[in-house]
């Protein structure tokens, strides 16, 4: 795995665990019962972005070193996972 095809992975991984801890603990305007004027119900009241971000680089490193490390040793290669024989020379 090249340098790029790591760092493009990290980042893959890392979208989804935003995506996946985001919602988490959220407590929208309508729940707390205080609406701002001229934002939705639905808006977070503290979104504690900074924190959640900490967690989903966290999280998104712990799931990464795995893959990497499978993807780098050669446990699991391309032709494992080639069920079509796409890949295949000739």
């Amino acid at each position: 795995m090249s340098i790029f095809s790591g760092i493009v992975l990290y980042l893959v991984v890392w979208f989804m665990s935003l995506f996946v801890i985001l919602p988490l603990r959220l407590t929208s305007q309508a729940e707390d019962g205080e609406i701002v004027p001229g934002t939705p119900g639905s808006a977070p009241v503290d979104p504690q972005l900074k924190r959640k971000a900490v967690l989903v680089t966290i999280t998104a490193t712990l799931i990464f070193v795995p893959i990497a490390g499978i993807i780098i040793s050669g446990v699991i290669s391309i032709d494992d996972i080639d069920v079509f024989g796409r890949m295949r020379n000739g």
